[in-house]
């Protein structure tokens, strides 16, 4: 089974891109972060003409998430059952047969010591307690999407310089490590133990071109899910196209 993740940054803008993509990798399931429109805007009947089902968690202008898929899914949730404050539509979950896949879209936080920030920080706690309330460590589970966190240096361009600031203070790896102390195993790092491998790079100061990036785009999975993986990979290709997403796909393959 091929799963992968991309933040499509509006699906509207960037619909042509996802179809091609879809056709030229025939993925099993696609999550999909940051589509940007409204469920009755969701562009449904492209997909369905790919021979797709979509389940879709959407807002006007920001945010939005979606799980697209060659089977329908047998179960899906669509935000948190234990909201605690009004969390903006950024987490979808869905099962297909005993596989969980979970996708995220975990907030930006804008700059440490913000209240966005502090916003970033509790949905992460509230992802952490979804794990802890609704799954077993024992299960065949994913979670994945844009973590808008690189966990460690080798993720990060230029560790000295990002120290600190958003997207790779030590807060937020700190949080973020608590998923995998909760039993999840970085995917990618099974196969690439080396630094210079990035899912996003800012439209600015051609960046991708110097490839200036972080990786902050993940699948993650349980450890008996995690063994039955047979690749992990980031395909850049559709960011070197016009009017690309500033994120890449991330992809994972498992023997299931």
């Amino acid at each position: 089974m091929l799963i992968a993740s991309w933040n499509v940054n509006s699906i509207n803008v960037r619909l042509p891109q996802v179809l091609a993509w879809l056709e030229a990798n025939k993925v099993d399931i696609l999550s999909l972060q940051e589509t940007k429109t409204i469920d009755d805007k969701f562009p449904l009947s492209e997909f369905k003409n790919l021979g797709y089902h979509v389940e879709y968690f959407g807002e006007k202008t920001y945010n939005g998430v979606a799980i697209v898929s060659k089977t329908k899914p047998s179960a899906v949730q669509k935000g948190f059952k234990a909201e605690t404050e009004p969390f903006s539509r950024r987490f979808i979950e869905a099962r297909f047969g005993n596989l969980h896949l979970l996708n995220c879209y975990i907030p930006n936080g804008q700059a440490p010591g913000t209240d966005k920030y502090q916003y970033k920080l509790n949905w992460i706690s509230m992802l952490r307690q979804h794990l802890d309330q609704e799954h077993k460590k024992d299960e065949l589970l994913a979670i994945m999407g844009d973590f808008n966190v690189a966990p460690e240096p080798r993720d990060v361009y230029d560790p000295a310089e990002w120290e600190g600031q958003i997207l790779f203070s030590i807060p937020e790896r700190q949080a973020i490590h608590t998923l995998i102390d909760w039993g999840l195993i970085d995917t990618f790092r099974i196969f690439e133990k080396e630094g210079g491998h990035y899912s996003w790079w800012d439209y600015r100061q051609a960046s991708f071109r110097r490839n200036l990036g972080l990786r902050i785009d993940h699948i993650w999975a349980t450890t008996k899910l995690a063994q039955s993986c047979t690749r992990a990979a980031i395909d850049i290709e559709p960011r070197k196209l016009e009017r690309p997403s500033d994120h890449a796909p991330v992809i994972a393959e498992f023997n299931i």
